[in-house]
């Protein structure tokens, strides 16, 4: 009986480390404003921390979000990114923002937030939005999508590739929430077709089982980041 409780135990730590360890860790003070000056300073959560006594108001506060970005490129929408990099006193708080614009027929391409879900509510105009599962059912993976107006409100779950497209004839904008100061971007066609040095094209051949030719012109194409 000792032994079942001992691994029972075991199982609920081992639970319990996974999940806290999937997310930002929790704010150790009541704020960590970020510097690049190393002096006089503490280390947290993987940025310098100015002594908080040192600490304005400006470190919490950016402006520029009523603007709309340039969609104008070749996949006609902007992300305008709200992070620890802009605002220094999103440092450990596990938290950050977006506004995605969208021109007619423009779409953020399938991408993935490795380190965050997304909360997304759209504020102008119509998407198309969708999100894939892992391949826990049955060895497959489940497309979940949904079109979204004005007001409406789409989660997408941490790490999952998903999309958003705007199907109409007049521009598009939303807000999203991040659950991490830092949530990273994977756009997938990017990652795939343009990463720095470029992957075996027989790699690639063979993955999407398609002709090398095919591989070799989308790795020379140009792959623009709306980020």
């Amino acid at each position: 009986m000792k032994g079942v409780h001992f691994l029972l135990t075991l199982a609920i730590l081992s639970l319990a480390s996974s999940i806290a360890s999937a997310y930002d860790p929790s704010p150790l003070q009541d704020f960590c404003v970020a510097t690049d000056d190393p002096a006089k300073v503490l280390f947290v959560n993987g940025k310098f921390c100015r002594d908080p006594k040192l600490a304005k108001a400006e470190d919490f506060f950016t402006s520029g979000l009523d603007k709309p970005g340039d969609t104008i490129n070749p996949v006609g929408s902007n992300v305008t990114a709200v992070n620890v990099d802009r605002i220094a006193g999103l440092n450990t708080l596990g938290i950050s923002l977006a506004r995605i614009d969208f021109a007619p027929y423009g779409e953020n391409p399938p991408h993935t937030h490795p380190r965050a879900t997304e909360i997304l509510v759209v504020i102008e105009g119509t998407l198309y939005v969708g999100f894939v599962t892992s391949n826990q059912k049955d060895g497959k993976n489940l497309l979940f999508t949904k079109v979204l107006n004005k007001g409406d409100v789409f989660v997408f779950p941490i790490g999952l590739i998903h999309f958003q497209f705007n199907p109409g004839h007049a521009p598009a904008v939303a807000f999203a929430g991040l659950s991490s100061q830092n949530p990273g971007v994977i756009t997938i066609a990017n990652a795939v077709f343009g990463s720095d040095p470029p992957i075996n094209p027989d790699v690639l051949a063979k993955a999407f089982q398609v002709d090398k030719k095919v591989i070799d012109k989308l790795q020379k194409q140009f792959w623009f980041d709306n980020n």
